[in-house]
Formats: C-alpha cells, structure tokens, sequence
C-alpha cells in the first residue's frame, strides 16, 4: 500500500466534493441576481448562511491537514493541487465558522437592500447593512492577517501576493500619465460624434447573442440573462453570464456582454481535466481581469472590429445613421464626462477604480466611517473628474461589489487592464494579421492564443508567472500606458 499516493486521492476525493459544493454556492448567488422572487430574499439569506456553514466545515475538516502532511506530489499538476488546497485550508481554519456563516448572511441580505436603495437613490436605507458587512469583513480581514494589515489579507483572497503598498505603487506609476491623456483628449480640438437615437431592447440582446457567439462562447454550457450589474458565475461545465440594456447606449449592453464573455471563456477555456479542483478555475481577479478587459478594450473596441460591429448594427437598426466606420470607432471609443465605472472609456476607466482603492482602505481600516461614505465619495469624485455627482446612483450606490463584502476586489480591474496591456503586446507579435481577422468579426486567433497560453491553464501556475510566461516578460503597466496613449491620440488627433 503506498499511504502517500492513497493520501493524495483521499484528499482530491474530498476536495472535489467542496469544490462541487462552492459551485452550488455560486448557482444560489447567481439566481439572486437574475430571477429569484423579490420576497425570498430572507429566505435565500438563511439558505446561504446554512450552505457556507457546511462549506466551510469541509474547507476546516482536520483530515485535510493529516492528508497533507501524508500526501505526495507526483507531478506539477499535483503539487500545484496541494498548494491551492494548503493555502485554502490555512486561510478557512483561521476563520471562526458562525463568522463565515455570518459573512454569508449579511451579504446576501446587504445585496436585495443595495438593489432596492440603488433603484429608489436612497442611501441611507442601505447604510446599516454596509456597516454590518464591513464590521464582519474587518473581522475577517484581522483573523487572515495575524497581526499585520486587514486589507491586505482581503486583497490577497482575490490576487495573491499582492497588496496595498504594491497596488499603491501601481496606480502611483499609472495616475501621472493617465491624467495627462484625458486632459489632452477632453480639450482636443476635435471630439468623435457621440452617439444618438434609441435602440430596442430586443435589437441590442440579438446583437449581444451574436457578439458573444463572435468570441467564442460555449452556448451549451452556458446562457445569458439581465441583471442589475453584469457578472459571470460558475466553471467547468456550467458559466453563465448576464449583461443590461438601456435603451439610449447600446455600448453599455454590448460591452458588457463581450467583458463577462472574457471571464467565462477563461473558465470554459480551463484545461477539462482540472473540474472540481483547485486549478479548475481562474487563478486570480486580476488575471481574470485580463481576460475581460482584453476581449472587451484591445479587441472589441479596436478599429478593425468596430468595424464589423457597424454592420452589425445596421442591419438589427435600420435608422441606425452612423456615416462611416471611422467615425463608428471614434464614437464607441469617445472620452467623454461620465459616473459609472462599466461605463468608462479606457482613458479614465483606471481612475474610477482608483477612487474605490482609497475609500475601502479608509472603511476598512476604520479611517472613514460609514456614514461619511457617500460625502467622500462625492468630494473624491468631483476632485478626480471635476464635475460633481448627481445622484447616488450614479455614485456611491452604482456598484454591487460592497453590499456583498467584496472589500479588496476593486483593485485587480486595474490589475487586469494591466494584464491585459502586456497580453495585447504579445498577441500582437504572435499574431501578425490580427486586424483582418477581426475586420471580419473572427476573434479565433486571438482568443484562440489567449486560450493556449493563459486559459488552459486554470490555477496551474501563480498569477505573475501565467502572465511572464504567455508575454516573455515580467508585467508591467507600460504595454497598457503606450496603447492608451498611441490609441487616443490619433482618434483625437493629438
């Protein structure tokens, strides 16, 4: 009998079972969002609470130390396996399991208030259900940490390794040059025409079936459905994702389809051999990120695209008037004064998440209180994008990343967009005749490269070393700053 190898399938036996568990989870998480009853929503607090209760019984389950301690790596792929499991049973067993349950009830509650004050601007309704989230994430946060930073223990459950002072230093690195190009662009003689009419509900779901379609989208293990802020859920077999519809800016809708499209093709484009384990899904936000932003910025926004998208719309809107492709693409990529986040160019899209770093740090930390939330937010904003806020919505409530506690969340989209600068940098180099291909809506090189080099291999390797070995080089932001800069300057004609 070897006890060793018997250890290692006793352990990913174990581990699978969990893993099948958390995507149940998700699945609770996901029908919330799309189409669970108003009224159950205190009911579906109590189901989550009860489902994380077991979860987080099986992550503690003092088996998995013992089969640790016996278990031997054969293989990469095993010793990788043991590294996720060990860091997850490290991280669990220092959590006490009525405040795991509690993280999940708060939150799951927090996001049906959060969805009603943001429909109704009503701050103040949400306020003590943030409150209790960030009491409990701070908690969190200080059992992780041992002593040292709450934050930086958050942050590390979404992009390991990282942490405040690195991601401070990042976005230090990025401001400079970030504030320079949209004050260079705002004030350019000449602006692209903003876009004008309205556009049905049904046109612009067709026309994001076919743009997911166009990226690669596995239909047979997935759907597509509208929520109140676009988000992709699930793995493996199962991933789904959701997009919204105003009527006035198809961009919203189609942007925010071909983004979580990014996400869920990373999950389905894991190697199948990884499901229900540790490596069987994304390896970090940030690298997640990459995925979304690159699908949705570098290639969907990028001229040769654009320019494929204008026929598509023209013919789902036959009033659509837009005189010619050239100037569809400096519509679609127009830097203009705006609120929301998902809605951001890719000029300013870094300096609303930056926003977000500061304020979370400062609630977290127990700088600001919650009640200063929302006249913080409006002072940062209106000193950031020197224009004031109109409403909540448009503000402190636009987000649903805090009603559901994801506190350290916010800085891997920048994280991601750099990611995504040094992946775009490489794709380029790989694949020579990327602008024809998209000219006629073909992303299979591209997301095809993408797939080989980043996708396929889920949690196989650290998020720093799956983007140095696709690009051949450490990342850095400057890929994303010299496509920002070579980009806007010549649609503004700078």
């Amino acid at each position: 009998m070897n006890i060793r190898a018997d250890a290692f399938e006793a352990l990913m036996a174990f581990q699978r079972r969990t893993e099948a568990l958390g995507q149940i989870s998700g699945r609770l998480e996901w029908d919330q969002e799309t189409t669970m009853p108003r009224g159950a929503a205190v009911q579906r607090a109590e189901e989550r609470a009860a489902l994380e209760g077991v979860l987080h019984a099986r992550r503690t389950d003092p088996r998995i130390e013992a089969w640790l301690d016996e278990a031997e790596a054969k293989d990469d792929v095993a010793k990788a396996q043991l590294r996720h499991i060990r860091r997850s049973f490290t991280r669990a067993s220092r959590i006490p399991a009525d405040l795991a349950e509690a993280v999940a009830r708060a939150t799951s509650t927090a996001q049906g208030v959060w969805a009603d004050a943001r429909a109704s601007n009503d701050v103040a309704a949400f306020l003590p259900n943030l409150k209790e989230v960030i009491d409990l994430r701070r908690q969190e946060g200080q059992c992780l940490a041992q002593g040292n930073d709450a934050y930086d223990a958050l942050v590390d459950d979404y992009e390991p390794g990282a942490t405040a002072a690195s991601l401070g230093a990042m976005f230090d690195r990025m401001r400079p040059r970030l504030v320079e190009l949209r004050g260079a662009v705002l004030e350019a003689p000449h602006q692209p025409e903003p876009l004008e009419g309205r556009f049905s509900t049904e046109g612009q779901m067709r026309i994001a079936r076919s743009l997911a379609t166009a990226f690669g989208y596995d239909w047979d293990k997935g759907r597509l459905d509208l929520s109140v802020h676009p988000f992709s859920a699930g793995s493996g077999a199962d991933v789904r994702i959701t997009t919204r519809v105003e009527e006035s800016d198809p961009f919203n809708c189609f942007y925010s389809t071909i983004h979580e499209v990014g996400h869920a093709c990373y999950e389905q484009g894991i190697d199948p051999d990884y499901g229900l384990t540790p490596l069987g899904q994304g390896v970090s936000m940030g690298v997640h990120e990459s995925q979304s932003r690159i699908y949705e910025n570098q290639l969907g926004r990028s001229r040769a695209f654009t320019g494929w998208l204008l026929g598509q719309m023209r013919r789902q809107f036959p009033d659509f008037t837009q005189r010619d492709a050239e100037a569809f693409y400096g519509t679609v990529n127009k830097v203009r004064a705006g609120y929301i986040r998902t809605e951001a160019d890719e000029v300013q899209y870094n300096l609303h998440v930056m926003l977000r770093f500061d304020l979370e740090r400062a609630l977290i930390s127990g700088d600001l209180a919650v009640a200063d939330l929302e006249a913080a937010w409006n002072d940062r904003f209106r000193a950031d994008f020197g224009f004031p806020v109109d409403k909540p919505s448009n503000g402190v409530l636009q987000d649903v990343h805090w009603s559901i506690g994801l506190f350290g969340y916010f800085p891997t989209y920048s994280l991601g967009n750099l990611y995504a600068g040094c992946l775009h940098e490489a794709l380029r180099k790989a694949v020579p005749d990327l602008d024809a291909q998209l000219a006629e809506g073909d992303t299979a090189a591209a997301t095809g490269w993408l797939r080989n080099n980043v996708q396929r291999h889920g949690g196989l390797y650290t998020p720093q070393e799956v983007i140095s070995r696709a690009c051949g080089f450490e990342p850095h932001e400057g890929p994303l700053l010299d496509y920002l800069e070579t980009k806007f300057r010549a649609i503004y004609r700078l």
